[in-house]
């Protein structure tokens, strides 16, 4: 791991417990493949922090050990105000507070934008309760949370009837309505052209610091992570060799991160 000092590292305020506390966590597929070397890393509140990394260097590993879509092979993940992840209790109710934006959108393409932003509130209803309609006030949420996407007027649309840049947006309303403490992106603009993916971009800052939450994007451009991040975490072979602001991206560290022949 590269070595840092206390101005490369963007550390969580002294007086502030982290929102998510990573030690020793690893991630190994089968028997062999190290996906995620050993790290201990934190996250706290009011923090746009970018993974950045070239594929296979383990930014959606990370990103997904953050809420157990991929289960640790060894290592704590650490909840304030809940705790390590180390039940299903536990597990659930940091998901319930999770707001995932996946790369793919994972939109019910076949349903309005308005219900694929009402499935997210459905988890807060036991299962007999979850078959009837919603409650008007959910209905009204989720509304707000288009209007706040710029979608109020495609809330009856069916979403395969979107353009991607706007079904992406549909996905940030539906983490948004789940109320979030935190934000986890997988790539969410892999697969956009630039105009949508800094409108994107831009709503996730946005949102995410209006509401005092903390935002984990992974992404593969270095222009979209200067520009929108307020920390980076640079990942080479499973192990983060860099984590600090967008102004310590030099040409060393990028070629820590990218290789000699980026």
């Amino acid at each position: 791991m590269l070595n840092k000092t206390p101005t490369d590292v963007l550390s969580p305020p002294a007086d502030r417990t982290p929102f998510v506390e990573l030690e020793s966590v690893q991630v190994t597929y089968g028997k062999s493949f190290v996906a995620l070397q050993p790290v201990d890393i934190a996250f706290s509140d009011d923090q746009i922090t970018v993974l950045l990394g070239p594929s296979g260097a383990g930014k959606s590993t990370l990103l997904r050990a953050l809420n157990y879509l991929v289960r640790p092979s060894s290592g704590t993940v650490t909840i304030r105000d809940i705790g390590p992840l180390k039940n299903s209790k536990a597990i659930r109710a940091h998901r319930r507070r999770t707001g995932m934006v996946f790369q793919q959108h994972q939109l019910i393409a076949r349903l309005t934008a308005l219900q694929n932003v009402l499935l997210s509130r459905v988890g807060n209803y036991s299962f007999l309760r979850s078959l009837l309609p919603l409650p008007q006030s959910e209905r009204e949420w989720a509304l707000e949370c288009l209007d706040r996407v710029g979608l109020f007027d495609k809330a009856l649309e069916r979403c395969d009837a979107l353009s991607g840049g706007q079904q992406q947006r549909v996905g940030i309303a539906r983490a948004i309505a789940q109320r979030p403490h935190i934000v986890l992106a997988d790539e969410p603009v892999a697969s956009l052209d630039p105009a949508s993916s800094i409108r994107v971009l831009t709503l996730l800052r946005d949102v995410c610091r209006q509401d005092g939450i903390p935002a984990i994007i992974s992404l593969h451009q270095l222009e979209y992570a200067r520009q929108f991040a307020d920390r980076i975490v640079g990942l080479s072979h499973g192990s983060i060799v860099y984590d600090g602001p967008p102004a310590g991206l030099t040409e060393d560290v990028l070629t820590k991160i990218y290789g000699p022949s980026r």
